[in-house]
């Protein structure tokens, strides 16, 4: 069993995600709202995982807040946010997440990232010693199997739908090169005609699947994926 702290000034997403962390048979210690109450709680309780909220009340925002906590505990955190732009997902990818889910987000995303967040808690102990891991390495925690096209993150399989797996393997065949826009629409669509709204979209679930690192835009050309 897990002890998790949310820190989410929305209390019907804090209780949606509370009943949701309960049912898994984890004990969620305490919701709070803000920054100052969220390092009080990590100061004087036994916790293993942080639901962080970005945007909350007070002075600090839950990125400050993250960094924060890490200089007393090192202890995981998961980003929610119905915020997405780049300056807040570089802020946040600095203070090195677990995940960071865009609201809305679906209850196997939230279970993906707490097993996640488990796993690399685990290996940062040596108690985790036969995971899962690719033949391409991302980096310490992601790497992709070629003979499945599988997303490895920290020894779990990421779910992928038939198109992400399709253009992550565009992109790790011309790992560090650019896949051109017109190649992505030919090889996923062959047969009917697609929009820029349809593929920008597809990118970006990719994009979220690898915690907004790796995939670089190239404007108004292509995209690739450094590795």
């Amino acid at each position: 069993m897990k002890n998790i702290l949310i820190v989410e000034d929305e209390s019907l997403v804090a209780l949606e995600i509370k009943t949701f962390i309960s049912g898994l048979g984890d004990r969620v210690v305490k919701i709070v709202s803000d920054a100052t109450s969220a390092l009080e709680v990590v100061k004087n309780e036994d916790i293993d995982l942080i639901l962080m909220d970005v945007y909350i009340k007070g002075d600090m925002d839950g990125i400050t807040c993250a960094s924060e906590i890490k200089k007393v505990k090192e202890i995981p955190v998961i980003y929610i946010s119905a915020f997405s732009d780049d300056e807040t997902l570089q802020r946040a990818i600095e203070t090195d997440p677990t995940a960071y889910l865009i609201k809305p987000f679906n209850r196997k995303e939230l279970l993906v990232a707490i097993q996640i967040a488990t796993r690399s808690s685990r290996r940062k102990n040596d108690e985790l010693r036969d995971e899962m891991i690719g033949d391409v390495m991302f980096d310490s925690e992601f790497s992709y199997v070629s003979d499945s096209c599988e997303l490895i993150h920290s020894g779990v399989s990421i779910h992928l739908t038939k198109r992400e797996k399709q253009l992550l393997k565009l992109l790790v065949n011309t790992k560090n090169g650019v896949v051109s826009i017109d190649t992505i629409e030919y090889e996923i669509w062959p047969d009917k005609n697609t929009n820029e709204n349809t593929r920008r979209a597809l990118v970006s679930r990719l994009r979220s699947k690898l915690n907004h690192k790796f995939l670089e835009t190239i404007h108004s050309f292509g995209y690739r994926l450094n590795i």
